[in-house]
């Protein structure tokens, strides 16, 4: 994510890090995969399930899509809910993508923020319509990460790239995948972005 297109992030991350388990909680330890003749690492991993707060976004490109569903998670773990309860970020923030055919990702993205844990029995209910409460299974994703302001065009590489380091490996769902982010806007430098390809 750009700094410019999440900037009501920093406001978020500012009142609190981190709170409750991340999605990308290993269980049992990560597995490093390399792949003969395939000069690139990826990691196999459990993510845990729970409750997550989404909002969706159709009929835009997705930098422009997450530039509108970012404000609206942040708004609702700020207070915009209820209870008026600030609960705090969790990381990594990720977000569904669906790709066309051809790579390229079609006008529609979801965003997934899992609610700390303290709340997930009881999440705040949010004064905004557009953010929904959803329950997600645990799921186990081939992950692979890299650095800098990421943008679509990132993403679609870097899936790209892991799905050629699987081919004839693994099996995963091709019509969806998703994108995550571990850093607030206004970090420069050692930023840490992931594609997760869903294993079947």
């Amino acid at each position: 994510m750009d700094g410019t297109l999440c900037a009501p992030c920093s406001e978020a991350f500012r009142l609190s890090r981190c709170s409750g388990l991340i999605p990308g909680t290993q269980t049992g330890g990560p597995h490093y995969c390399r792949p003969n003749q395939k000069d690139v690492s990826y990691e196999e991993r459990a993510c845990e399930g729970g409750k997550f707060a989404t909002v969706e976004v159709t009929d835009k490109p997705v930098d422009e899509a997450l530039r509108e569903a970012m404000p609206k998670v942040v708004k609702y773990v700020g207070g915009t809910n209820d209870k008026g309860i600030g609960m705090g970020m969790t990381v990594p923030i990720s977000f569904a993508v669906f790709p066309s055919e051809d790579g390229s990702l079609q006008k529609k993205l979801k965003v997934w923020f899992r609610i700390p844990n303290q709340f997930q029995s009881n999440p705040p209910i949010p004064s905004d319509e557009s953010v929904k409460i959803e329950e997600r299974e645990s799921i186990t994703v081939y992950s692979l990460q890299f650095g800098g302001y990421a943008k679509e065009a990132d993403y679609v590489a870097h899936a790209a790239q892991l799905r050629a380091a699987l081919e004839g490996t693994a099996t995963y769902q091709s019509d969806v995948y998703f994108c995550t982010g571990y850093d607030p806007p206004m970090k420069p430098y050692g930023r840490r972005n992931e594609i997760w390809l869903i294993k079947t």
